[in-house]
């Protein structure tokens, strides 16, 4: 987690760091992918054919990373 995040962070109280942080974990659960879950979430998704539309980017925990979802176009 430090080095994916909060090396790329600037905290400025410990309110700011908790929310920070939760935005992380969220990410990390949800879009993150795991190796050793065969490059899957902790929560799994669906997986989106070329057919559901183009690939959009959605930004995450402030922009550090994003998740890609394909919308119909």
């Amino acid at each position: 987690m430090r080095r994916e995040f909060l090396d790329h962070v600037v905290t400025l109280d410990e309110r700011h760091l908790r929310r920070v942080l939760s935005a992380y974990f969220e990410y990390h659960h949800r879009t993150r992918t795991h190796v050793s879950l065969g490059k899957d979430c902790p929560e799994p998704r669906p997986v989106q054919p070329p057919s559901a539309g183009i690939v959009v980017a959605f930004p995450q925990v402030g922009g550090l990373h994003h998740r890609y979802e394909r919308r119909a176009a």
